[in-house]
């Protein structure tokens, strides 16, 4: 627990995994290595010091091969703010970092396990994210 916010709950809002055919699902399989994992995080504000951080990662192949699947979770995350802060850099960095850093384990759990149910075991994230680092790159 942190003294400048609380999770009040998280959730999986969204849940995907898109492989269109055979012959897809043999390219992906073959291919998986190739794909990249890409991190959005959005949030807004709710009433009385909430705020809804929706943390959205996809893991997709980049070329233009139509023979590829897609996979793609937002997990969300109501936050409140424990104390007036009204620094909206202080507020950024709870988003962007604080709270990632705390659900960040469980995320990566939820979509590797959406991966293995759809097909595709032994995946795993060898980099972890470093949220503090790029937070820190957002101001370079």
């Amino acid at each position: 627990m942190s003294e400048k916010f609380e999770i009040i709950l998280n959730f999986v809002k969204d849940l995907s995994s898109e492989t269109p055919d055979a012959e897809a699902y043999i390219f992906a399989r073959d291919n998986i290595k190739k794909y990249n994992l890409n991190i959005d995080i959005t949030s807004r504000a709710l009433k009385n010091r909430l705020i809804e951080v929706n943390t959205k990662m996809i893991f997709l192949d980049k070329s233009d091969s139509q023979k590829k699947s897609h996979f793609e979770i937002t997990y969300t995350s109501i936050i409140k703010i424990k104390e007036k802060i009204k620094d909206k850099k202080e507020i950024e960095k709870i988003v962007l970092c604080d709270v990632q850093n705390i659900i960040y384990s469980k995320l990566e759990n939820i979509f590797l396990n959406l991966l293995k149910d759809s097909g595709f075991p032994g995946i795993k994230f060898e980099k972890k994210i470093d949220f503090e680092k790029l937070y820190n790159e957002r101001f370079n």
